[in-house]
């Protein structure tokens, strides 16, 4: 069995998380710039045994796409592309980003840590992942 990858995909910067080989628990992994996605993602499966991913799905509070979407569709397009083998979940990742920040802000860490975007993002695709997990069981 291997890992699932979740990915918060965002105009700038990604968000990644992977589970464990048995796929109990999600960990944030590593927060990516967008356009070196598909290389970070090329390197990491050929380390790594990866079964599927999971992307996010971005809709607001009527359930209608964000426009984030547009460009999701077109990373899905090459994704496919270069890794046919790696099975695609869509998840809808409404309120993540405000629990990411909610559950930075409850940790500890100081204002300028808490403020990172980067933080916010891997802890996003760790939150997408978990939730992934909590509805496959």
């Amino acid at each position: 069995m291997g890992q699932i990858l979740a990915i918060d995909y965002g105009k700038a910067r990604t968000g990644i998380a992977a589970t464990d080989d048995l796929q109990i628990i999600a960990s944030g992994l590593t927060t990516v710039e967008t356009p070196k996605l598909v290389d970070f993602l090329k390197k990491y499966f050929s380390e790594n045994s990866v079964d599927e991913v999971v992307i996010g799905l971005p809709t607001d509070l009527k359930g209608n796409m964000s426009e984030i979407e547009t460009d999701i569709q077109k990373f899905i397009s090459v994704f496919e592309k270069d890794f046919p083998d790696k099975k695609i979940n869509r998840l809808d990742e409404r309120f993540t980003s405000k629990m990411a920040s909610f559950y930075i802000s409850q940790s500890g860490k100081n204002k300028k840590q808490r403020q990172e975007k980067g933080l916010i993002d891997k802890v996003s695709a760790t939150i997408l992942l978990q939730n992934f997990l909590d509805q496959k069981r």
